[in-house]
């Protein structure tokens, strides 16, 4: 429920000044003496209904449709009782029944503001009606007096119809900037949930980054160690040669390091083909484990670079899972590239393991991550002792 519209809160606070004009001006009229008194008339009691009248504008419902009738009726009726004792406000200026108006567009929507309006002309068109009848007339001056009524009704009915015009405006123009102002402020929340879910998936980036790239590198580099230690006595001269290469590793690994911190490596294969690329990985696999993998690339076409980037990250994350699990001997490599789609192939002969309780390491998940992100789709099929078999489908845009 909205609140009720007080002073504080008022959407027009001119309208309000306007009306508080309007009642002065009302109370006024009903003090000035009269030309010809009449019998009947108590300008006081005429004022203290005014001035209730206008209280009434300190606090408006918006709330249920029934407190919003009663509260019309209350003051449709101190207005008639304004007339009954006298008002000349009410006889001949409609200046209550306009602020009634302006009030209903404030409480109604516009079948109940259309309400309020003809009611408020029709009972200001009967009292005008019900004052000159009393006048005594000859039917000439009769005549006179029904066009004047007739040109008077209609001026003021167009003055009714003006007032609800306008303000039917102006609470529409207000409406549109609060919806405005109400979508901009969700616009401001979107646009810091996306903000929030882009730093999120930065880092996540920058995770995979990291483990991909400083997980495979110091893989590689703790198999050249072990190997090393284990030809120290018996081939010190070949155990040198996988110390130089855990070297280099370890030099590679502390520049990739940087590069992943900083964010700054979008391109890991570094432009190179993605034939090339994983030749290198592969080179890498054969110097480390003896393993000569087998590779099958067809590329029909050149691949866009978030592609190029995600196929090598799988490609390198899969042969640092064979290092350092599976214990194979064979390796496969099929890579294929239609019109529509590319297709990654990565199998071994090894171990292998039970998908449904090894799918929560966080390589998998960057492969999956990876793939998703490019509307393609993962599979994994492994089983304990039968291998490991991953494959990847992503779809390619048109050339």
């Amino acid at each position: 429920m909205s609140r009720p519209i007080q002073v504080h809160n008022h959407p027009f606070r001119f309208l309000l000044y306007l009306e508080w004009m309007l009642l002065f001006v009302a109370i006024f009229t009903e003090l000035i003496p009269a030309p010809h008194q009449r019998s009947f008339r108590l300008p006081e009691l005429t004022v203290s209904l005014i001035i209730g009248f206008g209280l009434m504008g300190l606090r408006l419902p918006t709330g249920r449709q029934g407190y919003k009738v009663f509260y019309t009726f209350i003051e449709v009726l101190l207005i008639v009782l304004t007339s009954i004792t006298g008002g000349r406000t009410v006889r001949l200026f409609p200046l209550l029944y306009l602020i009634v108006v302006t009030r209903s567009c404030l409480i109604f929507q516009l079948p109940g503001r259309l309400v309020v309006t003809g009611l408020s002309f029709s009972l200001f068109l009967l009292t005008l009606v019900n004052r000159f009848q009393r006048i005594p007339a000859s039917p000439l001056l009769q005549e006179r007096l029904q066009f004047f009524i007739l040109g008077y009704a209609l001026l003021f009915g167009l003055t009714f119809m003006f007032v609800l015009l306008s303000m039917n405006s102006m609470v529409a123009e207000r409406q549109s900037r609060e919806k405005l102002a109400i979508a901009n402020e969700r616009l401001r929340q979107y646009a810091l949930r996306i903000e929030n879910q882009a730093i999120l998936q930065e880092r996540n980036r920058i995770a995979r980054d990291i483990h991909d790239s400083l997980g495979h590198s110091l893989t590689a580099l703790n198999i050249q160690l072990e190997t090393a230690l284990k030809l120290w006595q018996s081939n010190p001269d070949k155990a040198k040669t996988f110390l130089a290469r855990a070297k280099q590793l370890g030099s590679q690994s502390l520049q990739e390091v940087r590069q992943s911190v900083s964010a700054m490596r979008s391109d890991p294969v570094q432009g190179r083909p993605l034939e090339d690329a994983i030749a290198s990985l592969t080179d890498e696999l054969q110097r480390s484990t003896g393993i000569v993998p087998t590779c099958s690339l067809i590329l029909e076409r050149p691949l866009p670079p978030d592609v190029h980037t995600a196929v090598y990250r799988i490609v390198q994350e899969s042969l640092t899972n064979i290092w350092k699990y599976a214990s194979a001997t064979e390796v496969k490599i099929q890579l294929q590239a239609t019109i529509n789609e590319l297709n990654l192939s990565i199998q071994d002969n090894g171990r292998g393991f039970n998908v449904e309780a090894n799918t929560t390491g966080f390589g998998l998940q960057g492969m999956r991550e990876r793939t998703l992100a490019l509307g393609g789709h993962l599979l994994i099929y492994s089983q304990p002792g039968a291998g490991c078999r991953i494959t990847a489908h992503f779809p390619l845009p048109r050339l």
